[in-house]
């Protein structure tokens, strides 16, 4: 300030516009800086996980839809965990007798449709074609026909299932295909509408 003092007016106009301009130089980096800073603080968005099976019920839509030796169903992913998460693919289903063991072969994968990422928000349900084939029409001998205590599922990508009590016939023998599954997709399958 004594240095500006002494100058001419001409002077000393020069020199205060030079100081305005450097603090607004210096606050645009001081504002730039932190600017910076907040945007590297927020990161990348957060990835919506994927569903386990403890986020999810797993129930069946009865009743199911029947024709000539065949009943299909629509098993229903609920989520009911506090986040949204995702399911993608196809779920693990088998046949299991009241002790949890399995019954025959698990279901066959129907890989006519493509795979598709479901987001199931809180409270949100997907759903999977599942086709049954009356094992009457397998030889006794290769099925070894008897009556399943429920369906063992196992959502897409995960090691957890749950039990789904459903009483249906099935083949105590491997190697039978009586069980189909179809990729899931969004929304609630409704018997006879849904596949």
């Amino acid at each position: 300030m004594d240095m500006i003092r002494y100058l001419p007016r001409s002077g000393r106009a020069r020199a205060l516009a030079s100081g305005i301009g450097a603090a607004a130089v210096g606050a645009a980096v001081a504002v730039g800086g932190s600017a910076l800073s907040a945007s590297a603080n927020q990161g990348a968005p957060a990835v919506t996980p994927k569903c386990a099976t403890s986020d999810l019920r797993v129930w069946l839509g009865v009743p199911g839809d029947s024709a000539t030796g065949h009943t299909a169903y629509q098993l229903e992913l609920s989520n009911i965990s506090g986040h949204a998460c995702t399911l993608e693919g196809y779920p693990s289903v088998s046949a299991v007798r009241s002790g949890g063991g399995q019954l025959g072969s698990a279901a066959a994968r129907d890989s006519s449709d493509p795979k598709r990422l479901v987001t199931l928000a809180r409270g949100g349900t997907a759903h999977v074609f599942l086709l049954t084939t009356d094992v009457a029409f397998f030889s006794s001998s290769a099925c070894h026909p008897t009556t399943a205590f429920g369906l063992k599922v196992y959502p897409p990508n995960d090691t957890s299932a749950q039990v789904v009590p459903f009483s249906l016939g099935a083949c105590a023998m491997a190697g039978p295909v009586y069980l189909r599954v179809r990729v899931v997709v969004a929304g609630t399958g409704i018997p006879g509408f849904s596949s």
